[in-house]
């Protein structure tokens, strides 16, 4: 009888030892839209090798990403800004302690469609084009063509970045088309001839036009050596220090391979 209890002990072990260790593990990513598609990708390639995991990623933006790990509804927020001071008394509250983690970097680009002369702006330029009722690009030196303004909304991390670099934290000017994702900006620039609007490294690409910013293009190289005025960090949020799979899944993004993936994605690599 002994024996036979020996024995069961013995193979309950080794079934214990042979299991995978994140079976029924599941992580939920919720936020940035910006941060989306390094967190899309990463995740996919994360479970390439770690079949057991189950990640699972969602937009929304910064804000939504907060809000739900401050409601306990995510297990790492995806954010493109800093959390707010007023979010941070919200977790006290809420006895949670919530920790960044710098995953990549990224600039926010001025965007016109391809059609339009003009390839730079002064942010006081933009500032004026955002919160004042500039109508016509023949104030800025290009074509007889009514301004279009189309920014993020206020949920947006990208918007908070935007409004703190470049409008100084003023209010977007009234008539201004409000949209809920990089894509959705980039979309309506490609198709109206008198739109700017403004997104991430990541969403740039032959359908829009990127502007210099006080006489420096948007690129990887120029994020990378501070040269580029509108930049900013990227971060996955946490409530505490990461553990066991959330901590495995941020060790990758941050290391050799999430960092590829990071600069396949159009976003600045750490250094």
């Amino acid at each position: 009888m002994k024996t036979n209890i020996k024995l069961m002990m013995i193979s309950a072990l080794a079934m214990a030892m042979a299991a995978p260790a994140f079976a029924g593990a599941k992580v939920v990513l919720e936020g940035s839209t910006t941060v989306l598609p390094i967190a899309q990708k990463a995740a996919e390639a994360f479970m390439k090798t770690h079949a057991d995991a189950d990640i699972s990623v969602r937009g929304g933006g910064s804000g939504v990403g907060i809000a739900s790990i401050l409601d306990g509804a995510c297990d790492i927020a995806d954010a493109s800004r800093a959390i707010e001071p007023k979010e941070i008394e919200k977790a006290k509250k809420a006895g949670k302690d919530i920790r960044p983690t710098v995953v990549a970097m990224d600039g926010i680009a001025a965007v016109v469609n391809p059609s339009n002369k003009v390839d730079g702006l002064t942010r006081e330029q933009l500032r004026k084009i955002y919160t004042s009722r500039a109508k016509n690009w023949k104030e800025f030196g290009g074509p007889d063509l009514r301004i279009v303004v189309v920014s993020r909304d206020s949920s947006s991390g990208t918007f908070e970045a935007f409004s703190e670099l470049v409008l100084q934290k003023r209010k977007v000017r009234p008539d201004a088309i409000m949209q809920a994702s990089n894509q959705a900006v980039a979309g309506i620039v490609a198709r109206t001839p008198g739109a700017i609007g403004y997104v991430g490294l990541g969403y740039l690409g032959s359908q829009v036009k990127a502007l210099a910013v006080d006489g420096v293009k948007p690129s990887v190289e120029t994020v990378l050596k501070h040269k580029y005025p509108v930049s900013r960090p990227l971060y996955m949020y946490t409530d505490g220090e990461p553990k066991g799979l959330v901590k495995d899944f941020l060790d990758f993004v941050k290391g050799k391979e999430g960092q590829k993936i990071v600069g396949e994605e159009g976003f600045v690599a750490l250094p």
